[in-house]
């Protein structure tokens, strides 16, 4: 580092006893932890000990801020986003730019078998982990006949496990098969493991909310299921970082669409 000119402002020696839990998608979200303020004290002095704190702060005292540039708009005035343990990934920049615009973000429990507000513009439903909860999502009569109340004449829109659970099965890494909502004709499955990783490039060619076909989104797709069948009109070209095509094109249906990959931003915005 001292030879190519790179101040070192520290440097962390290897310590088994400070990890974090994971499972499949990656480390447990904070709100999981067990005990997360002790963990956090615990990284605090292993990082005081190591790190030059000081510089570190005159440093950033001087660096300027990036402009963030342009926030996504809404796709909706009123837009009923699901937020729980199953339904737990936004970018909150995305959400930020919603708010920014003046949409009204109505959240609801699907686990709690709550239903989308029926004065809802429009139902989105964020990535998470579905798949550990899918016994429970399917038993959600009341969320899933106000998912289906609700696309019968306004758009539904889900991301990863949003899609996943907009379509008519998901199969957990047991083998049991759970019926979805059945507005896609999507099915996945988490028996057979299959990573999908990595940033996306989309052209749409259908309408998503908030973007008119042609539009050009990217976006990110982090997940292990194994789609088995995706039987709807495709919603978009999908391509890798490298431009490479990819099979997750997915799909929409009437009022319902979906995609594997989370939003990031329009190109260009």
């Amino acid at each position: 580092m001292e030879r190519v000119g790179l101040r070192v402002l520290g440097a962390l020696p290897r310590r088994g006893d400070l990890t974090l839990p994971e499972r499949h998608l990656g480390l447990i979200q904070a709100v999981e932890h067990p005990d997360l303020d002790a963990a956090i004290a615990a990284y605090a002095a292993f990082l005081r000990a190591h790190v030059d704190l000081r510089a570190l702060r005159e440093l950033a005292a001087g660096a300027v801020v990036p402009d963030p540039g342009n926030l996504p708009g809404p796709p909706a005035q009123r837009i009923a986003l699901a937020q729980d343990a199953a339904f737990s990934f936004t970018y909150p920049h995305v959400l930020e730019g919603w708010r920014r615009a003046g949409a009204e973000i109505m959240p609801f429990s699907p686990l709690a078998d709550e239903a989308p507000d029926p004065s809802a513009d429009l139902v989105w439903l964020p990535g998470g982990y579905p798949e550990l909860h899918a016994g429970r999502i399917a038993a959600a009569s009341g969320f899933l006949d106000g998912l289906r109340k609700h696309a019968e004449t306004r758009p539904v829109h889900g991301e990863c496990g949003g899609y996943m659970v907009l379509g008519d099965g998901l199969i957990d890494k047991e083998g049991a098969r759970h019926a979805m909502a059945g507005l896609l004709g999507l099915v996945t499955s988490y028996e057979k493991r299959k990573l999908h990783l990595g940033y996306r490039q989309a052209r749409l060619g259908a309408p998503m909310p908030g973007f008119a076909p042609e539009a050009r989104l990217r976006g990110h797709e982090f997940h292990y299921s194994t789609i088995l069948a995706q039987p709807d009109a495709p919603l978009a070209q999908v391509a890798d970082a490298d431009g490479t095509p990819v099979p997750e094109t997915g799909s929409h249906r009437g009022h319902v669409s979906g995609t594997f990959f989370h939003l990031i931003a329009e190109e260009g915005a």
